[in-house]
């Protein structure tokens, strides 16, 4: 099995590209977020491949990091969700995103990605839940999700974070932000309550 390719970019498509190792020119399909961190034909690069075989065929998958590909993996693992689906879903969320709207359970988000509608985001969220790696939540910049974020996740939690992304935080300093929020004021406070307690924490 492939798990690693490094080599020179020798062209791109639309979701693949041919990486040229010694002379052999691997074809690898990648999510639109792989492909623009990837550099210009010519130039080195190296990516953590996923080897995807089936009796008809074998297909090779490329990360950016091999966090993305784990990403890949668990997405695999859910029913209802392909290699074209998860690489869609990684296409439309960063590493970030995906574990936040998992551990805030936000199907609309996972929804966000083609291919996906909101029973397959459902199911996602609950099988992966108590599957998504300790690894995951620290790349995403959002290590401080403290577990009480989970554990309080209702309708102040997520329109806490609704508010702060609203007023141009992303997910990944609002989620921080409100856990922090949680640990402090208790998982019964409300939705105002933890809006001006993580205001305060990202304004330090």
């Amino acid at each position: 099995m492939i798990g690693k390719l490094t080599g020179k970019i020798d062209s791109y498509g639309d979701d693949w590209v041919i990486i040229d190792v010694s002379g052999v020119g691997y074809h690898v399909t990648c999510s639109s977020k792989t492909l623009q961190s990837l550099p210009q034909p010519g130039e080195a690069a190296s990516i953590a491949i996923e080897t995807y075989v089936r009796e008809d065929q074998i297909r090779l998958f490329g990360f950016a990091a091999e966090s993305e590909r784990d990403w890949f993996r668990l997405l695999l693992s859910v029913q209802g969700i392909g290699t074209k689906v998860a690489l869609a879903v990684l296409s439309t969320l960063s590493a970030a995103d995906l574990a936040n709207a998992i551990a805030l359970q936000d199907k609309a988000m996972i929804a966000r990605a083609p291919g996906i509608g909101p029973k397959v985001a459902q199911r996602a969220i609950t099988e992966l839940k108590d599957r998504v790696p300790a690894f995951a939540l620290a790349d995403t910049g959002a290590g401080e999700l403290h577990e009480t974020l989970a554990a309080a996740t209702g309708t102040a939690v997520t329109d806490a974070i609704s508010a702060l992304t609203n007023l141009g935080y992303n997910s990944v300093q609002a989620a921080p932000a409100v856990s922090k929020a949680v640990a402090s004021a208790g998982e019964t406070a409300s939705a105002e309550i933890l809006i001006r307690l993580a205001l305060k924490e990202l304004a330090r």
